[in-house]
């Protein structure tokens, strides 16, 4: 699909660069308010430095993953997916 990804590297705590295998490149950027409920764990900046891309998804130890549909298409309008 063209929105698989096929790279994911953290900048810094709670912000990555994707790269899809479009070529589409961008940001994600979570703000400390999405960081409830599933993405809790994500608070910790050693387990955020532990993402991977799992079969084109941007996922962490434990099953935390994001959907790629949503990320290409928010980085394909803004340049960026801002979680809030």
């Amino acid at each position: 699909m063209y929105w698989s990804v096929v790279s994911v590297t953290p900048k810094e705590h709670l912000l990555l660069e994707v790269t899809f295998i479009d070529g589409l490149q961008g940001d994600v950027c979570f703000k400390p308010s999405h960081l409830t409920g599933v993405f809790k764990p994500l608070k910790d900046e050693e387990y955020f430095k532990r993402v991977y891309v799992d079969q084109g998804v941007v996922t962490w130890p434990g099953e935390l993953d994001l959907a790629p549909d949503a990320m290409h298409s928010q980085i394909k309008k803004h340049a960026a997916w801002v979680l809030d």
